[in-house]
C-alpha cells in the first residue's frame, strides 16, 4: 500500500502522553492499548494528515481502513473511523464485507455507536435493498454489538425513519439483559421522540421494556 501510514504514527506518538493512555485504557475497560491522545488534538492530528497527504483514492481505501484497525492502540481505530465519514460517498454495496468486519473486530460502544448511524445508516439510506442482507440479521445474532448496530442505524434517520422496522427490531430484543443493548433501545426511542413524541410515548405505553430501556427512551417526554 502507497498510502503513509509512517506518517499518522509519527503525528501520533509525537503527542502521546502515557499517563492518559493509562487512564483511557482503564475507562474503557482494559479493553484496548492507548497512545493516550485526547480526542480534540487526535482528530486535529487526523486533519493534519489527511492535508498533507491527500484523501485516500477508493483503491486504497480498504487497505489503509483495515491497516489502522489492526494497530493495536485505541486512537488507530479512531481515526480509520474518521476517514472513513469523510469518504462513505464512495462506499457502495460491494464494501459491505469488510466494513461489516470492523462491526465483529475491536467491538465496543465507541466503535459501534460511529460505524452503526453514520456508517451503515448512510449506506442502507443509500442502498435499501441492503437491509434485509445485514441488519434483519443482525437483530436476531448472538453477538451483542451486531445487535445494538441493527437498533442504532437508523439513529438520525428522523422524517426518514422506518418505524415499522425500528420497533420490530426493538420488541425482538426487548427483554434482553444486555446493557448495552437495553441503552441502545432506549436512545434510539429518545432520539426518535425528537420527532414523533405521541409514537414513541404509545409504543412505551403499550410493550413491556426493560426499565432502562423504558427510562432512556422517555427522559426528555413529560
Amino acid at each position: 500500500m502507497n498510502f503513509p501510514i509512517h506518517a499518522l504514527e509519527r503525528l501520533y506518538n509525537e503527542h502521546a502522553c502515557s499517563e492518559y493512555a493509562q487512564w483511557s485504557k482503564k475507562y474503557m475497560r482494559n479493553q484496548f492499548d492507548f497512545l493516550g491522545i485526547r480526542t480534540p488534538i487526535r482528530r486535529k492530528l487526523t486533519k493534519q494528515f489527511l492535508k498533507e497527504n491527500g484523501i485516500p483514492s477508493k483503491e486504497e481505501l480498504q487497505t489503509l481502513i483495515l491497516t489502522l484497525w489492526e494497530k493495536p492502540e485505541r486512537e488507530y481505530q479512531k481515526a480509520a473511523l474518521d476517514i472513513l465519514e469523510k469518504t462513505k460517498k464512495t462506499l457502495t454495496p460491494a464494501d459491505m464485507p469488510w466494513l461489516v468486519s470492523l462491526l465483529k473486530s475491536k467491538s465496543w460502544w465507541d466503535t459501534i455507536d460511529v460505524l452503526s448511524p453514520h456508517i451503515f445508516g448512510y449506506m442502507f439510506l443509500q442502498y435499501p435493498e441492503l437491509v434485509s442482507l445485514y441488519p434483519d440479521q443482525w437483530i436476531d445474532d448472538d453477538y451483542i454489538w451486531l445487535q445494538r448496530s441493527a437498533i442504532l442505524y437508523q439513529l438520525y434517520y428522523k422524517e426518514n425513519m422506518n418505524e415499522k422496522l425500528l420497533y420490530d427490531y426493538i420488541l425482538r430484543q426487548a427483554l434482553s439483559d444486555e446493557f448495552f443493548v437495553q441503552k441502545a433501545i432506549g436512545w434510539v426511542l429518545r432520539e426518535y421522540a425528537k420527532t414523533n413524541a405521541s409514537s414513541v410515548q404509545l409504543f412505551v405505553s403499550q410493550n413491556q421494556l426493560k426499565p432502562l430501556s423504558k427510562r432512556e427512551a422517555l427522559k426528555h417526554l413529560s
